[in-house]
């Protein structure tokens, strides 16, 4: 999985001056450029009290590499803006997903109360060589399509989703909160969320670009909770 942070305007002092309007009005602009490290407590407070619209006044923007069935689940948080390539205008690239031998393999109990365990070399055997044959031919009879004069937006329907796409995402923190809070497993979290390991993958490189860039909002995320407020 591939991120990039491509643009950011996000820093802690950010969410000091969206939240002191609310007291203070005209003389908040004041606190633009403030020394947030003199008030990690008022941070904490409003991520402790979920007071979240003062995270929301930011941006970062990621370039991001993964298979579409990634793309998939993280569009479902609709509290980002996506654009992401497109089969129609342009030819996919022989470019494939295949779990790594680290990835766990077996789903052991029921939807809602499952855990994965890893699998046997001859299971990691088999879906490496499964999933390889499988987008072999697949990718041959999308080429065998367009070299027969075949528009991409129909060639393009025999592609599995473990296909590489990429797309841009711009969010606020508040929104990044919200997406790592279900997309991460962490010790010590209010509420455990158990995602699917290779979307985790691309969240965990999100929120290592985040924590740069906003520290005393990630430390005061991880204290209570890792609760979007």
């Amino acid at each position: 999985m591939t991120v990039e942070l491509v643009r950011a305007n996000a820093q802690d002092a950010d969410v000091l001056f969206a939240a002191r309007v609310s007291t203070k009005g005209e003389q908040s602009l004041e606190d633009v450029d403030a020394d947030a490290s003199k008030s990690a407590g008022l941070i904490n407070y409003l991520m402790r009290d979920r007071h979240g619209s003062p995270f929301e006044h930011n941006s970062m923007t990621f370039y991001v590499q993964a298979p579409i069935f990634v793309f998939r689940e993280f569009m479902r948080h609709r509290i980002a803006s996506y654009n992401e390539e497109s089969g129609r205008y342009r030819n996919l690239r022989p470019v494939f997903y295949t779990p790594a031998p680290e990835r766990k393999l077996v789903q052991v109990g029921k939807p809602g109360a499952y855990s994965f365990e890893d699998g046997t070399a001859e299971q990691h055997a088999l879906a490496d060589a499964e999933i390889r044959s499988s987008c072999t031919h697949a990718y041959e009879a999308y080429r065998r399509m367009l070299d027969a004069g075949i528009a991409r937006e129909v060639a393009r329907a025999v592609l599995p989703v473990n296909t590489y796409s990429s797309m841009y995402v711009t969010m606020n923190a508040r929104a990044l909160m919200n997406f790592l809070s279900l997309r991460t497993t962490r010790e010590g979290t209010h509420f455990p969320s158990f995602p699917q390991r290779e979307i985790e993958m691309v969240a965990e490189q999100m929120e290592d670009e985040w924590a740069n860039l906003m520290p005393l909002t990630y430390a005061a995320f991880n204290k209570n909770g890792r609760v979007a407020p």
